[in-house]
This record gives C-alpha cells, structure tokens and sequence, in this order.
C-alpha cells in the first residue's frame, strides 16, 4: 500500500469514529491546489535541464498551509499529495495555527553543482512565487534541501514581495533562523518518548534504544536520548548498520559520522547486517528514516515493545495489525515527529514580532507542546477506545473539521 492509500486509509477509519458526513469528509480530503511547474536551468556545462516542481496545498481551514520541499529523484504526486494531507492532521495534532501542504522537484541533488541547485531553487520560487507568502503557504526544508535552500527561496521571494524572512522556516540563523530548530525534531521525539514512557510508569533512563536512520532526526535523538541516560544498542544509516549490546558512545560515533559522512568503520561497535536494525534486541524502536520500512514481512520479528516513529510513515497499515495483536505501542508519526513544525512555528512568529528567543525559551516551549499534544492524544484514545494512532488522527481531523465548519465551509 502506498503513502496516499494508507493515509486515506487512516482518514476513513478515524472519520467513521468521528461519525463526519460524507459531505464534510470530501472537502476534508480534497486538497485545496496543486501546482505542478517545469523548471529549466542552464547546467554549468553550458546545456539545458528540465525538471519537474510539484506543491500540493491541502487545506488551510486553521491558518497558513505548511509543509517542507524536497529535492529527491523519486518525487511524485501521490506521495506529495500524501505528505501535504499527514501535514494538516499534524498541525492540527500539534495545535499550531497552520494547515498541510508538501512540495518537491524531481532531482537528484548529488548530481547538481551548488550553482546548479541555486538556479534550481530561484526558478522554482519564481515559478510558485505568488502562490506561497507568510499568512498563505510557508515552506520548509524536507529530504535533500536545507538552510541554504531556504536562504535562496526567500532572496527570490523577497524580490518579488520585499524582505519577507517569515515566508519559510528552517533559515540560517543570520537571515531569521530559529536557535533549536536544527535539533528540533529529535528533541521532540525525546519529549514524545519521555511523555509515553510516563504514560507506563518508566523512564528513558536504562532503557535499550534501536534507531534506523542517523540523520538530522536519528542522530539528535541518539544524543538527546542517551544524555538522558537512555541506551543505545543499535543504529543504521545508508553507510551500513551497527550494534553494541553495552551500549553505544553516541558522541564518539557523531564525531566519527562527521569525519566519515557515515556511521560504517566505527570501532565502537560491531557492524551487522542494515535489514536487522528494525528486529534487534531492545525496548524501544525509533524508525527515523524512510516511509514504509516496518512491514508485513518483518513486523512478527520486533522485539522491541514500544515504537516511536521518527519518520514519516514508517509503519504501513498491514504492520499495524501485526503490531496491536502482539501488544506492540505505536507512538504515531504525526505526532512523534511534530517537533520540527512545532519550531518552525516558533520561527514564522519570531519572525512576525521581529523578535528572536533564545533556546532556553525555545526549548521549555517545545516541551509544553509535546507534552499538552500527548494529553490530548491520550484523551480521544480514551473517548473512542482507540489505539494511539487513530487517537492522533480523530485529534488532528476534528480539529480540522471544527474549524472547516465554524467558516462555513462544511454545509
């Protein structure tokens, strides 16, 4: 099952405990635009290139739409469409003032020059110039794009609209960035992880950590988790895979994945097979990777017996079922990974008052937002008698609906 299927899957299913009309469910589902525009560059071997920019605006019931740009050879439509839908229930999740939307050119970014992508990136703001703004669409950096892609779409946007650092997030912080958003998402998962664990009467603190993807997110997480004495006893990335069952130092291996661009040869741990991560031996399993990793063909052989999903989509629906008949506890993507958005939020409104926090503040914000989201998420799990997952999604789409229907946009 693809990435729009499952999604549309868990709109029905959390729709139906909703009770939603069949009316109100449609325009729910049904993004507000999608743009799809070419891109053509002078490469710097002097040759024209084409490309292919897509940006799906879903809904933008509770505020400005939201989402990141990514620069991946394999970005299509339905996965765009998927990720603009995961965005409006996750901000609505997060209780932020923002609807969903995604974006991406279909590139492979390490095949283009720096000089290549700048281009890339100015023509494709040219191109979506007058459909994005700060209180219309707000981008953000996604799979193959960074602070550098955000410092060019706002120099271009500015052209067009006057200095506008608001119009994305996740900017250096010379040009407005927020101080912790790097951290962000991994920090988030922490929070997220912290608040289940709770939940269950433990603590971070001793507990065996598998992490699948060593990224912004996988490698923040690692650190965050195992300063709070958490242990890590696995980790992958696309280098290859590794385990020490003592635990790993994680600060010896960011030192060596910095030096190495990869976590392969370090010798702090032993290297094993990458397809294992997902079944080693430990507690919890934090996927903070690609989409679709957990699946029916692996799902019976996790050990671990809590699952923060750190990645978008990590867990296709069939892996679910596997998963709640073997008393697995699945802390949902659109939750557990809100911390980015949630900072990107602090962002767009220090932009707005044209005053900067410091991460102090950032932080103990973050928390309260993770923490508050876990108990609301807690209390439609209660209301419906529901897993977690369908929890966060009856959460994020009520929200959607209420405010679809207060505009008048619902009858």
């Amino acid at each position: 099952m693809n990435a729009l299927a499952a999604t549309n899957r868990n709109f029905k299913l959390a729709s139906r405990l909703l009770g939603l009309d069949s009316k109100l469910e449609k325009s729910l589902l049904i993004p507000f635009r999608e743009i799809k525009v070419e891109c053509t560059i002078p490469k710097d071997d002097g040759t024209l290139a084409s490309f292919v920019g897509f940006r799906v605006q879903h809904d933008n019931a509770r505020g400005p739409m939201k989402g990141g740009i990514r620069y991946h050879p394999e970005v299509e439509p339905d996965e765009v469409n998927a990720l603009a839908q995961l965005m409006t229930w996750k901000t609505a999740v997060a209780k932020i003032p923002y609807g969903g939307a995604k974006g991406g050119i279909g590139c492979d970014p390490s095949q283009l020059s720096i000089s290549e992508l700048e281009r890339l990136t100015r023509v494709f703001t040219q191109k979506i110039h007058d459909l994005i703004g700060i209180h219309t669409d707000v981008p953000a950096p996604d799979m193959g794009t960074g602070p550098q892609t955000m410092a060019w779409i706002l120099d271009e946007y500015s052209k067009f609209h006057g200095h506008s650092p608001a119009v994305v997030t996740g900017k250096p912080i010379d040009l407005g960035g927020s101080l912790g958003r790097d951290a962000a998402t991994g920090r988030g998962v922490l929070f997220a992880t912290e608040a289940l664990l709770n939940e269950h009467g433990k603590s971070i603190s001793g507990q065996r950590f598998a992490i699948q993807g060593f990224g912004n997110v996988g490698s923040w997480a690692a650190r965050l988790i195992s300063e709070k004495g958490g242990k890590i006893v696995a980790v992958s990335d696309v280098t290859g895979a590794i385990k020490n069952k003592n635990g790993i130092d994680i600060m010896s291996l960011l030192e060596h994945a910095e030096e190495n661009r990869g976590i392969k040869g370090f010798d702090g741990a032993d290297s094993t097979d990458p397809d294992s991560i997902l079944v080693e031996d430990c507690d919890i399993l934090v996927p903070a990777a690609l989409g679709g990793v957990i699946n029916r063909q692996n799902a019976n052989e996790i050990k671990a017996k809590f699952i923060i999903e750190g990645a978008n989509h990590p867990t296709d629906p069939e892996a679910d079922e596997i998963l709640k008949k073997n008393g697995v506890v699945i802390l949902p993507d659109i939750y557990a990974n809100s911390g980015g958005v949630t900072v990107s939020y602090f962002e767009w409104v220090q932009n707005i008052q044209g005053f900067m926090w410091d991460e102090e503040k950032v932080n103990k914000e973050l928390k309260s937002y993770m923490t508050r989201g876990f108990k609301d998420l807690k209390e439609m799990c209660m209301t419906h008698s529901c897993d977690l997952r369908m929890g966060a999604f009856t959460l994020g789409i009520n929200r959607v609906a209420q405010a679809t229907i207060i505009r008048g946009w619902g009858s």
